[in-house]
């Protein structure tokens, strides 16, 4: 039981993490370009309007996402509640790589609403 209730809460890190991220990014960007915190691409780094427009965009987009996962995670877990070892280890390996490809992927998204939005410069188009 220990081992299920373990990966339970690995499971529900990464779409809480997404809130928690989602709604700082869109909420409270970092005030300065940097390369340390925050949204860093080459198009997000252009200047603050690529930078706060990045940080709002994948903002709004973790919290959709985070929450689009959550909700199908918990219930996933619940039919291996006392299943075997093994059963739960390959469960939360392919929740995790779902909610490791949609993390990813929103990265997708994020860059081509820069570019959707603004020249290879920064200039809103």
């Amino acid at each position: 039981m220990w081992f299920y209730i373990m990966m339970f809460i690995c499971n529900l890190l990464i779409p809480i993490v997404m809130l928690i991220c989602g709604f700082f990014m869109s909420k409270y960007p970092p005030k300065e370009i940097n390369g340390i915190i925050g949204y860093r691409t080459t198009m997000s780094r252009k200047n603050m309007d690529t930078w706060k427009f990045a940080h709002d965009y994948c903002g709004k987009l973790w919290l959709k996402l985070g929450l689009l996962l959550l909700i199908p995670t918990i219930i996933i877990q619940i039919p291996f509640l006392h299943s075997s070892e093994n059963a739960i280890g390959y469960m939360t390996l392919i929740v995790e790589g779902i909610q490791l490809v949609a993390i990813l992927g929103s990265i997708v998204f994020v860059e081509r609403a820069l570019k959707k939005t603004f020249d290879e410069n920064g200039i809103r188009r």
